[in-house]
């Protein structure tokens, strides 16, 4: 600008303005940005009572890129009836110009043009008028020359709807002289150095004003993330209910723990290697409680304990594949079998949280590697009435209180349920995890007494965390894609109920 800093050419139009100046209108008589004039008003304010500035709303209209084009070259429609000769386009070809297919059924809606369909060559489409008035390129017109309040609210309405039209909210200020107003700027001072004291100029000196409600610099430390801040919110609530954490720290798992123990047949699809990681080194576990083997073996392929089995030659060189556990449920047998050595037999409430593998295919909510959450009771006389009660209590600690239980089939629970919880954002029920009581022929080989049932549940980590935070992709979460700088944004997370119909996700029990 020629005539100096913007702050200067403010103070001197400020000095001559009868009232006061709108930014907005400054910035357009001095052809620079309106956001060069609210930094220079800022400025001003920073340094006292020099100028006084209100902050107003309003309302204006604007026209969108499309809306833009239109105004310069015509609307879809009418681009359209002027493309077409006297002895007409066929209809594929007016289809392929750049606003055949909009211009088309509008000009059709405006009975500008009609269709042949009994052309040799194919439907044909002819003018029906000779010459036509482009209304939206007019509207359009009037608005670019600020004159939208000439339109009515109709007119306005449809260009709107077809997105050619936009209302925005325009900031401004409304500045006026301060109580000490003045068009020469003098910086304010904003420390008192050894200089000033000695000499004794920090009388003739002004000093910026201290700002005691200004918030300090936040010191940089370490953030969780936010797998790990919804991770302890639910060891939490497990530990709240009485429960006691499993170990859980073996990755790589024996075929036995994985699928045998839990009386899942060596036939089951998840067993594939399309399903299951396998290791190759080590191929085989060599240490399992073969006493209980031989039990689980006889339960399979020749039944037991009020069961047929599953009637086939269960093989030793299959139960000892090594591979990544594909559950944390194997943690459960382990934990369950050792419970069953106790002599008297004591209830007991087990929890895990931990890392599970699946050769599954990636996508935005699906992962070869994620979190299991699981729980376990074992104790005397335990129903599906009590297993849907604890549930209750458990997803009600995490602000879900609408639950829908569905019958479903696991090869380990009988009876089994899939729990849905109402989902704010889809405006649907989804599932939020897997539960049911274990089989006999699971839990009897283990040595339970026989009265003694054990219900469990599990779900997934990844699904919640990613509704509390409002990640859509999975692998923005968790993985070689996730940008560091979410971790440290993301605020620590609050599990409420405050947030109207609760709204989750998560895992299974397979």
């Amino acid at each position: 600008m020629a005539d100096g800093p913007v702050a200067e050419v403010l103070l001197r139009r400020l000095e001559a303005a009868d009232g006061g100046l709108d930014s907005a209108e400054l910035a357009a008589e001095l052809g620079v940005e309106h956001q060069a004039v609210v930094g220079a008003v800022k400025s001003l304010q920073a340094l006292g009572e020099i100028i006084q500035a209100e902050l107003r709303s309003t309302k204006r209209w604007e026209l969108t890129a499309e809306g833009e084009e239109i105004a310069r070259e015509g609307s879809h429609e009418a681009r359209v009836f002027r493309s077409i000769p006297s002895e007409g386009l066929p209809q594929s070809e007016l289809m392929r110009l750049p606003s055949g297919k909009v211009g088309f059924s509008k000009a059709m809606s405006n009975k500008w043009i009609r269709v042949d369909k009994s052309a040799a060559d194919g439907p044909r489409v002819f003018q029906v008028v000779d010459s036509v008035e482009d209304e939206v390129q007019r509207r359009l017109q009037t608005v670019r020359g600020g004159q939208a309040e000439k339109l009515g609210e109709k007119e306005r309405s449809e260009l709107r709807k077809r997105k050619l039209l936009t209302e925005v909210t325009l900031k401004t200020y409304w500045v006026s002289k301060g109580s000490a107003f003045s068009t020469s700027i003098s910086k304010q001072e904003t420390e008192l150095s050894p200089e000033m004291i000695s000499s004794g100029s920090w009388r003739d000196r002004p000093f910026k004003p201290y700002n005691f409600s200004a918030h300090g610099v936040l010191p940089d430390s370490g953030h969780l993330h936010p797998l790990l801040k919804v991770r302890t919110q639910f060891r939490q609530i497990f530990l709240e209910m009485g429960f006691t954490e499993m170990p859980t720290d073996n990755f790589i798992e024996s075929s036995f723990w994985n699928f045998d123990a839990l009386f899942q047949p060596q036939q089951h699809p998840a067993r594939d290697q399309h399903d299951t990681f396998f290791l190759q080194d080590p191929a085989q576990a060599l240490q399992l409680p073969m006493d209980y083997v031989h039990r689980v073996k006889r339960t399979h392929s020749q039944g037991g304990y009020g069961s047929l089995g599953y009637k086939y030659n269960w093989k030793l060189d299959e139960a000892r594949k090594n591979l990544l556990r594909t559950h944390t449920t194997s943690a459960s047998a382990r934990a369950l079998y050792h419970l069953a050595q106790k002599k008297p037999f004591t209830p007991a409430k087990y929890f895990s949280i931990d890392r599970v593998f699946r050769n599954e295919t990636l996508d935005a909510t699906h992962l070869a590697e994620f979190h299991q959450i699981e729980g376990v009771v074992a104790d005397h006389g335990l129903t599906l009435g009590h297993l849907m009660g604890v549930l209750r209590e458990f997803f009600t600690k995490l602000g879900i209180t609408q639950l829908r239980f569905k019958p479903t089939y696991n090869p380990y629970t009988e009876p089994s349920m899939e729990v849905f919880s109402y989902h704010q954002g889809l405006k649907k029920w989804v599932e939020v995890g897997n539960s049911g009581l274990f089989r006999p022929e699971m839990l009897l080989p283990m040595g339970l007494p026989e009265n003694v049932s054990v219900i469990a549940w599990g779900l997934s980590l990844e699904r919640p965390t990613m509704i509390k935070y409002g990640i859509n992709n999975i692998r923005e979460l968790v993985g070689h894609k996730v940008n560091l700088q979410m971790v440290y944004d993301s605020p620590l997370c609050r599990l409420d109920n405050e947030r109207g119909p609760p709204s989750n996700t998560g895992g299974r029990m397979t």
